[in-house]
């Protein structure tokens, strides 16, 4: 033993297991669109792609994943929602204790005002539909740490 550490050599491995990545589950990732097809498939797209995935129909039902379910590393959503918008999610999710959750915004018919807004809330990167599933599994799996 090192004369510098103050704990004995049991005590680090015991430290060094359990901060072990490898014990802790891989981060997932949550797909939130309205339209039940897009969502699912997108679902799938990550699933097959080797990423844990879970879906919301709404920003709504995404506030209660997120509270709910630490494992989420990711949250993927569409711009145009009703009630709520991809950006009313996002602003949410900045203002709560998820505020460093990184996030990708989906939207078939942004405008440029809308993906300055997007920017400005910190999102990791604007898609449009349609989706590129290659480039949605590469921001996903960057993200999410998954080799």
């Amino acid at each position: 033993m090192s004369d510098h550490n103050i704990l004995s050599e049991a005590e680090l491995e015991a430290l060094n297991a359990a901060m072990g990545v490898a014990d802790q589950p891989p981060l997932a990732a949550l797909v939130v669109d309205d339209h039940e097809q897009t969502r699912e498939t997108l679902a799938e797209i990550l699933f097959l792609h080797g990423i844990s995935c879970s879906t919301a129909a709404s920003a709504v039902e995404a506030l209660e994943r997120l509270r709910g379910d630490k494992g989420i590393g990711l949250l993927i959503t569409d711009l145009r929602m009703a009630p709520d918008s991809g950006l009313d999610l996002i602003r949410e999710v900045r203002d709560s204790d998820r505020a460093a959750l990184p996030i990708i915004i989906m939207s078939g018919d942004a405008g440029v005002k809308d993906a300055i807004a997007a920017m400005h809330l910190s999102v990791v990167d604007f898609l449009l539909k349609p989706i590129d599933a290659n480039q949605l599994v590469k921001l996903a799996k960057r993200e999410l740490g998954v080799a």
